[in-house]
This record gives C-alpha cells, sequence and structure tokens, in this order.
C-alpha cells in the first residue's frame, strides 16, 4: 500500500467469546468456542464471562478485615519503625498502628490504620514513650501516588485488623456454623473434647453461649407457666425464672401436662417436690434437681431457620447434629427436644407445613402443628419411612409439586404430599438416584450431588437413572476424584450460583444463567470448608460463611485475599479452531474485553498447535513467580512462559493488544494472576487477529 502501513492479505479479526465453563471430557475438535480446558479460582459471573474470585476473610465480630481504611503521613524518621508497632503523636495525642514503612529516603513515610484523633503536621511520632520520627505533613486517607500503591496499603491494614480476629474458643474442626438474627454462632468442640459448646460472634470476639438448665414436671395443672415467670420450688425454696416451657405430653386443662422448664441459671437447688409459681400453690411436680444442658462432642450439625413456632417473633434455628437430641435454639435459650426414639440423635431437619421432621436413619418423625416439642399422636405427630437412610429435606416450591417436601437418600428420592397426616402421600420419586448429603440446595430447582455427578431434580425428572441427567459431565473426572468427600455446599443468592465444596480445599462453582447451568469451574481455597451457611440479613444483603477445621470461622465474598493468602487464579481456553479446523493461521494479535471496577492486574500468554515442541513456543527466560499447585490440576507453565502484563484501575486497560507469533492450527490463551491485593476484574472474550494460511497437509 503507497504512502501507508502494509496490510497482510485477508488478515481477519476472530471473536472468542468466554462462556461455557470448564470441559475436561469433550475431544478438543468437538468442543465449543470459549470453554476453559483448566481453570481455578474463576467463576462465570452472571452477566457473562469469566471473572476471578472475590475473598474471603475471618470474623469474630470485631471490626473486618476489608472494611479497614489506611492513611499516609510523611515524617522524617530518626529511628525505626516496624510494622504493627502502636505509635502516638505527642501534642496532638493521635494513636495508630503501622501497616507499613516506605523503603524510600524520600520522601518518608509510614502507612497507618487503626487511627484514633489526628494527627498534626509537626509533632513527634513515638513507639513506646520513645521519639522515633516527626512528622512532616498531615495524616491522609487513602494517601497513596498510584492506585497499586493504594490497594497494596489497603491490603496491609487488613492485615494489621485480621491478626485480632481469633478461632472459636476449643479444639477441633468447626462443627457448624448458623446466622440468626444478625449474629452468627459456631459449634466447636471445648478445650479437652469431653463436650462441644456454642460461641456467638460480639464486638469483643468470639462469646461463650450458656446452654442453661432443664427440669421435667409432670401433673401441670389448670394453672399455665409461662416464660418469665419465676418457680419456687415448695419444699427446697430453689427458684429459677423461666425461659422457655415445653409441654411434651397432656395440656394444663387436663391436669397432665408433661414437658421440660427451660432457664438460665437458679438459686439453691430444688429436690423432689412440688413446684410453686407466686401465689399459685403446685402448679407441677417434680422428680428431682435441674440438669445443665450439655452437648457430647463432634457432631455434625445441620440448621433451619423458621418462626412457626414464634409467628410474631424473631426466627428460631432447629437443629441436630447426629450425636445430641435435636434442638430448638433462638440465640439465647437452647431447648433439647426429645422425640420419643430410643436413639434420640437425628441427622437432618426441617419444619414443613408447620411441622418439625428430623430424620432417624430411614425413619422420619415429625412433631405437631405448630408444636414442635410435642411427638405424640394425639395433636398429629407421627412417623414414616422411606427404607433408606436419609441424606437430605428440601421443601420444594409450589409450583413443583404443590410446595411437596422432597426426601433425599443416596438411592432414593422420595416426594411427600398433603398438609398433615391425615393427609400423607409418600410416594418415590425416582428409585436408584440420591444424593450425598450437604449437597443438596434449591436454587429456582432442586440441585445436588449423586453418584453420577451434579444433577438437578428437573433432570432426574426428565432423564431418570441415566447419564443424560447429569449436568456435571464435561468435568466428571473432577467430579468422580472427589464426590465421596463432598463436605458441604451453599447457594449465593447475589451470583445465582450452587457451590460445593470438597475435603482437599477444592471446590466447584456452578452458575445459573436463564435457568440453565452456564457451567462448571473449580476453585481451591487456601482454607478447608467443614461446614457451611448462606443466609440473609435485615436488610436483604447475602452473607456466606463457612468453618474450618483450623477453628476459624470465615465470610465469603469479602476482601481481596484467602483470609491473607494469595489468590492464584488462572484460566486457559481450549484450543480454539475459529472455526476453520484443519487449516494453519498465521497469529498477530489479540485484545481481550475486560471490565472492573478498582485496581487490579494479570498476565497474558498462550500455546500454539496443542502446546506441540514442532512449533516455537512463547517460551523463554521472563519468569513471573512458580504457581504452587497441591491440588493436582492440569500442569501450569508460570515460570516458563513469556507474558504480556496488564493493569486496570477502573477506567482503562494498558495495554489493550498482546502480540502473537507464529503459525498453527489453533491457539490456546492464558490469563493469570497472583495477589493479595487485587479486585476481580471480568474477560468477557478475546478478539485475535489472524491470516488464513493453507490446510493442514
Amino acid at each position: 500500500m503507497r504512502g501507508g502501513t502494509p496490510q497482510l492479505p485477508n488478515a481477519t479479526f476472530d471473536f472468542l467469546p468466554f462462556a461455557g465453563g470448564v470441559d475436561y471430557e469433550t475431544p478438543s475438535w468437538e468442543v465449543k468456542p470459549g470453554y476453559l480446558k483448566d481453570s481455578q479460582n474463576f467463576e462465570i459471573a452472571i452477566t457473562g464471562g469469566y471473572a476471578d474470585l472475590t475473598g474471603y476473610e475471618r470474623i469474630d465480630g470485631r471490626p473486618a478485615p476489608s472494611a479497614a481504611l489506611y492513611a499516609v503521613i510523611n515524617l522524617t524518621i530518626s529511628g525505626s519503625f516496624a510494622i504493627g508497632n502502636a505509635i502516638t503523636q505527642l501534642t496532638s495525642g493521635a494513636t495508630a498502628v503501622v501497616a507499613a514503612v516506605s523503603s524510600a529516603t524520600s520522601p518518608q513515610y509510614l502507612v497507618i490504620t487503626k487511627i484514633v484523633g489526628t494527627f498534626n503536621a509537626t509533632s513527634a511520632i513515638q513507639v513506646a514513650a520513645v521519639t522515633q520520627g516527626t512528622a512532616t505533613g498531615l495524616a491522609i486517607i487513602d494517601g497513596a501516588s498510584t492506585p497499586k500503591l493504594s490497594a497494596q496499603y489497603k491490603a496491609a491494614a487488613a492485615s494489621i485488623y485480621r491478626t485480632d480476629i481469633l478461632v472459636v474458643p476449643g479444639e477441633g474442626s468447626i462443627l457448624g456454623v448458623v446466622y440468626l438474627n444478625g449474629v452468627t454462632y459456631a459449634v466447636r468442640n471445648a478445650a479437652g473434647g469431653a463436650t462441644a459448646a456454642i460461641y456467638k460472634t460480639t464486638a469483643g470476639g468470639w462469646s461463650l453461649v450458656a446452654l442453661g438448665f432443664e427440669l421435667a414436671f409432670t401433673s401441670g395443672g389448670t394453672f399455665v407457666s409461662l416464660e418469665g415467670a419465676t418457680i419456687t420450688g415448695a419444699t427446697s425454696g430453689a427458684t429459677a425464672v423461666l425461659t422457655r416451657v415445653m409441654i411434651q405430653t397432656g395440656s394444663y386443662a387436663g391436669g397432665d401436662a408433661t414437658g421440660k422448664y427451660i432457664f438460665a441459671s437458679k438459686t439453691g437447688n430444688f429436690v423432689a417436690e412440688n413446684i410453686d409459681i407466686g401465689a399459685n400453690l403446685n402448679v407441677a411436680t417434680i422428680a428431682g434437681n435441674a440438669t445443665a444442658i450439655t452437648l457430647l462432642p463432634s457432631g455434625r450439625y445441620e440448621f433451619f431457620l423458621s418462626n412457626f413456632a414464634n409467628p410474631a417473633g424473631l426466627q428460631r434455628a432447629y437443629g441436630c447434629d447426629g450425636v445430641n437430641r435435636g434442638f430448638e435454639f433462638d440465640g439465647a435459650v437452647f431447648c433439647p427436644i426429645r422425640s420419643g426414639m430410643t436413639t434420640d440423635t437425628p441427622t437432618h431437619v426441617i419444619v414443613h407445613k408447620f411441622q418439625l421432621f428430623f430424620s432417624f436413619g430411614s425413619s422420619i418423625q415429625h412433631g405437631g402443628i405448630n408444636l414442635p416439642y410435642t411427638w405424640t399422636a394425639l395433636v398429629g405427630a407421627g412417623e414414616l419411612s422411606v427404607g433408606d437412610p436419609v441424606t437430605a429435606f428440601q421443601i420444594q416450591p409450589a409450583s413443583i409439586g404443590g410446595g411437596t417436601l422432597s426426601i433425599y437418600s443416596r438411592n432414593l428420592i422420595s416426594m411427600l404430599y398433603g398438609n398433615t397426616p391425615s393427609d400423607w402421600q409418600l410416594a418415590p420419586y425416582r428409585p436408584e438416584v440420591g444424593a450425598f448429603a450437604y449437597t443438596v440446595q434449591q436454587l429456582g430447582y432442586s440441585i445436588f450431588l449423586h453418584e453420577r455427578g451434579i444433577t438437578t431434580l428437573k433432570a432426574v425428572q426428565e432423564f431418570g437413572n441415566f447419564a443424560d441427567m447429569t449436568m456435571s459431565a464435561r468435568i466428571q473426572s473432577y467430579v468422580n476424584a472427589r464426590r465421596t468427600t463432598a463436605r458441604d455446599s451453599m447457594i449465593s443468592r447475589d451470583k445465582n450460583q450452587y457451590r460445593i465444596f470438597f475435603a482437599d480445599k477444592s471446590g466447584l462453582y456452578a452458575t445459573i444463567i436463564n435457568g440453565k447451568i452456564a457451567g462448571f469451574m473449580p476453585i481451591a481455597y487456601a482454607h478447608d470448608v467443614t461446614c457451611a451457611v448462606s443466609s440473609e440479613t435485615s436488610s436483604g444483603a447475602e452473607i456466606m460463611l463457612f468453618g474450618s477445621s483450623d477453628g476459624y470461622v470465615r465470610q465469603l465474598e469479602k476482601g481481596t485475599s484467602f483470609d491473607g493468602t494469595a489468590i492464584t487464579a488462572y484460566i486457559q481456553t481450549q484450543y480454539h479452531y475459529a472455526k476453520s479446523l484443519g487449516w494453519l493461521k498465521r497469529y498477530l494479535s489479540a485484545v481481550l474485553e475486560v471490565k472492573g471496577q478498582a485496581y487490579s492486574e494479570f498476565m497474558f500468554s498462550y500455546q500454539l498447535g496443542y502446546n506441540t515442541t514442532d512449533l516455537t513456543q512463547p517460551l523463554g527466560a521472563d519468569q513471573v513467580g512458580v504457581l504452587t499447585n497441591t491440588l493436582a490440576f492440569t500442569p501450569v507453565f508460570w515460570d516458563s512462559f513469556i507474558w504480556d502484563a496488564f493493569f486496570w484501575d477502573g477506567t482503562a486497560l494498558t495495554p489493550s493488544r498482546s502480540k502473537l507469533a507464529g503459525e498453527a492450527e489453533n491457539i490456546s490463551l492464558w490469563i493469570r494472576k497472583s495477589a493479595d491485593y487485587m479486585t476481580p476484574v471480568t474477560y468477557t472474550g478475546a478478539r485475535i487477529r489472524q491470516v488464513l494460511r493453507r490446510q493442514v497437509r
């Protein structure tokens, strides 16, 4: 072209959309464009594309690390400062903690957090009453000179707050976690392992929840015992203030009520005697002293929230753990529930049609309507059996079976139709299809893990016990290697995702778009998941929590790290033919479509022609760090690729284009990032510039 830039003949652009998730199983010639050959710590965005993960952080009720603020204060350093130093400024009296120290000789500055008061621009700054420097400017909130430094300083401030947050007291793994009426509760074995204990988050960290006492009574007469009333032993004079009255059989009207009194503490010891309440004498009879409520250790806790027994009040948690009696818990009052089973240790729980259900192996027991403490046939309690140990309950939406209760076992799905025992109809739904425990979730429809993979109740209905019902067929080898080690699962309402976690710290995120599973993405946390829960705050905000074997409870979708550990994330696309299988292309450049809201950066590279050694690959001595991969994923090449670096500050992506070189039948793109301070960005696709050459001989 005279007077201009020479143009290659037939140079074209091909757009590669990023969609579909990981596909380990489909032959390369048949896989759809945009699917991934491998991935770690990316998810399918509900708006389309692949996004690297937001982090998670530990909690105990104290200020969240991700909410930490930092300031930069210029000073002249006459002594020395270290990260974590508590500093005080003379004259102003302002205090802070050092999050970072400038390594430059000019200007010298500190990055500080946990700021109390206002630092002035001239006074000395001390550590442990010894002057180490003098301020030469005011402390400037978010005062970093570049977006990258700002992100790094925010992460440094988060690290200072992180050290304040402690494990749940005790030993061993977190056994259960629940978010109830604005407070997080966690269960862990007590020190020594003889019992388990419940703790709650407070402004000062984890606080032990006292379980109180229970006192069995009989001969409850016409006077109704009320919560808040003080009971008195007619003989002993012992007293207690009632926090719950649990009627198990009979009635006050009939003069034969039996049950339990629950209270937080008592004065004196009760004996075999009558109980008085104020001027009302002999309102009940007891056989002896109250018993402290305790929990046997090492259960696996499951919770279901409902206010069916307290319609005008806050929700209560109904729970079980396979070791202790089932229970009701409102955050302050803990009520063990007697079902009448000889071995009264239920494993799964749900509230359905205003009735509390527990499972005991293949037996399903339920209490009376609106009577969670009363388990007698006279008030509608009953028993059902499905012939195979129950692994989960799930209530189906009214549009599927009229609000029925689905009952999952390992080898059977059953449906309970009706409203009360008078019209219950228990019917097998699908024989030979079941679910692993703790993997069943509801996200528009039920989704769960079974022997052949991850599927949905809708797919089971359509295909029965066939491979076609499995939604995870493209990652079947991954699921097969882990399916018996599933620990728990949860949903993300905000991202429309099903998430399942395995014992080796790995997991899968499945995003639902337009009612269909858009694909699966493997994740690799830095900490294991022993239990998990997804809930909502009073304002409707989502909160997702998990417990770990190290005793911490952590909150998902918070911060830029895995609780202080760098998030290493990558995707590798399947080998892309640009609709010209069997043709060589000369690759010229690639432009990535990227969107984000704050600072991030990533590295980009590629492979040609199945990464064959017969072609010149983008290898060299420019190393960007070695990925430590402990989960035996597909081998990676972080230490051998030549990478292009991209930096995202929320408004611009530079450079926007990567040069490509070489001829091959296909190309695979790599994106990689690893840091503890970067925010996620979404990659929606790549525009590849190429020249079609000739057919492969």
